[in-house]
């Protein structure tokens, strides 16, 4: 796995594009279904080749995460921006503690291969496959002490379906912060290399643009 900046800064586009669809969805009910589909596919990326290949192996379907990780990461200037780095910050804090607990992550790891027939038969925006991999959100992340306390409408969140996209774009959004570190992210970045990530990442999302009009 490359350790570039390259890399890390897609992997952090992971992190931040799942953020972005639960602030999303938490006020709205709606988001992006190929940013959502993104995120869900990744979970099923266990033998990438490339960092990229995590996310579906083009560019444009990271475009929401390049841009909103850019906007975020240089101005929190909004409410939503200020929610969409709370919910990044601890879904990196959160992976951390999974990292070193080798048990669950072997839990997750088999119930994500039990997931696959699902996936492959019913495609990954499915409420079958999207209540399966909040259930294993449920039994294991949200077992940790910390949690993550996601603002929005209480009528939206108490809406089963909601409820059940957002725990599995948060598992989505651990799912990339692990493969940040795997490709040399570290906390202390975020701030000392901070413009290099921007710069990066504004980089790229142009990229992405311009392969959506290609």
């Amino acid at each position: 796995m490359s350790r570039s900046i390259h890399d890390q800064t897609l992997a952090l586009a992971g992190v931040f594009q799942a953020s972005a669809l639960v602030q999303q969805i938490a006020h709205s009910g709606q988001c992006a279904e190929s940013s959502f589909e993104t995120c869900l596919r990744s979970l099923f990326a266990t033998q990438p080749e490339t960092t990229l290949d995590v996310f579906g192996g083009e560019l444009k379907d990271l475009r929401e995460g390049l841009s909103t990780l850019a906007s975020v990461m240089s101005q929190q200037s909004k409410q939503q921006d200020i929610e969409v780095l709370r919910y990044a910050l601890n879904l990196i804090n959160l992976s951390s503690k999974l990292r070193q607990n080798s048990d669950m992550l072997g839990i997750i790891g088999s119930r994500i291969d039990q997931a696959r027939h699902t996936a492959s038969h019913f495609g990954y925006s499915h409420s079958n496959l999207i209540a399966n991999v909040a259930s294993i959100y449920t039994d294991t992340i949200s077992t940790f002490r910390q949690r993550i306390q996601v603002s929005g409408e209480p009528t939206i969140l108490q809406r089963e379906e909601n409820a059940a996209k957002v725990r599995a774009l948060l598992l989505a959004g651990i799912r990339s912060a692990v493969l940040w570190h795997q490709t040399g992210g570290r906390r202390w970045q975020l701030i000392f290399t901070r413009r290099k990530v921007i710069m990066t990442a504004r980089e790229l999302a142009e990229k992405a643009n311009r392969s959506v009009y290609d």
